[in-house]
């Protein structure tokens, strides 16, 4: 349970969030993102930048938390596995050598052993000198504890946007509406032919120290590119199909703090519910996958982790 802030005594760390009324979802990209509506968020606090390693490190010290990835699959959830691929272990992203069809995302995806937030690229690397990255291989199970942990909570999908877009309204980006303000990369995001061609135009290959790009109009960095963030909304393929996220056309009512408590979809042979991530990472790119946009979403099984997904939290301010 979160214990509710006021407005007086900021909490470390964390930026005010006013609340308001503001156009969700995107016509302009892809179908998930669909139909664009109206909804009402009131004020919070949000972490001014993703869940670092270091922050995380304090979590798992006070309270011994293991991830997911630390864990071995339990072979009764996945029955069709390789009995050698039920080890602990995350998803890691390798780039191929040159150009691959991108309708097979083996090609740089790989189940790799050992990987987990204290070894991002697999058992021999660790996380010396990332106490700044955001924390990664992290499920939303471990989100969800390290929020109760911290005394907050993940964000609705409609909250996090709302903060995303920083006051600008309908427009594509964190940044307004053009995809590289000023002619550089507004956030740690992929340039190159993906996944095998990265320019490095942004000055990292793989994760960044957060903060290292402009903020937004709230103050958050990172809303935009460097990881994946969780949030508390189950997915659905598009807005329509959530009942609590969409207001019909003919409704007189704009629907306000909106979320999807429940799974209502469901992929089959996924022994797990799907939540909403947002916000893009460093491995998307305009040729496969623009999503470092405010109104970009994806579904992501809850005991997935990935070396590109990590989190941030926030504190509702309560309503008189």
């Amino acid at each position: 349970m979160t214990t509710p802030h006021s407005t007086a005594t900021p909490p470390k760390n964390m930026s005010l969030i006013p609340g308001g009324t503001y156009w969700m979802g995107s016509e302009d990209f892809y179908p998930e993102e669909r139909p664009v509506h109206q909804v009402t968020v009131d004020g919070f606090w949000m972490d001014t930048t993703a869940v670092t390693v270091a922050e995380f490190r304090r979590f798992v010290k006070a309270t011994g938390h293991v991830t997911t990835a630390e864990i071995a699959p339990d072979a009764a959830d996945y029955p069709d596995a390789n009995p050698a691929l039920l080890v602990p272990g995350s998803l890691v992203f390798n780039s191929p050598p040159g150009p691959v069809s991108l309708d097979d995302y083996t090609r740089w995806w790989s189940f790799t052993p050992g990987a987990d937030w204290r070894h991002p690229e697999g058992s021999d690397s660790n996380i010396g000198g990332r106490e700044r990255h955001p924390v990664t291989h992290v499920s939303y199970f471990d989100a969800q504890a390290y929020a109760a942990w911290a005394g907050k909570e993940l964000p609705t999908e409609a909250e996090w946007e709302f903060a995303a877009r920083g006051g600008l309204d309908r427009q594509a980006y964190v940044w307004g509406d053009h995809d590289s303000p000023g002619g550089r990369p507004g956030g740690n995001v992929w340039q190159g032919q993906f996944p095998w061609e990265n320019l490095l135009e942004d000055g990292y290959e793989r994760t960044a120290p957060v903060g290292k790009f402009r903020p937004n109009g709230y103050g958050l960095f990172d809303m935009a590119g460097n990881v994946w963030e969780w949030t508390a909304d189950h997915y659905t393929s598009d807005h329509a199909h959530s009942s609590k996220n969409v207001a019909p056309a003919s409704s007189c009512c704009i629907p306000r703090n909106p979320r999807a408590e429940f799974a209502t979809e469901a992929l089959a042979g996924e022994p797990y519910a799907r939540r909403v991530i947002k916000g893009g990472s460093h491995l998307c790119a305009p040729n496969y996958c623009l999503r470092y946009r405010p109104a970009a979403r994806q579904g992501e099984s809850e005991e997935s982790s990935t070396c590109h997904v990590g989190f941030r939290c926030i504190i509702r301010i309560p309503q008189e």
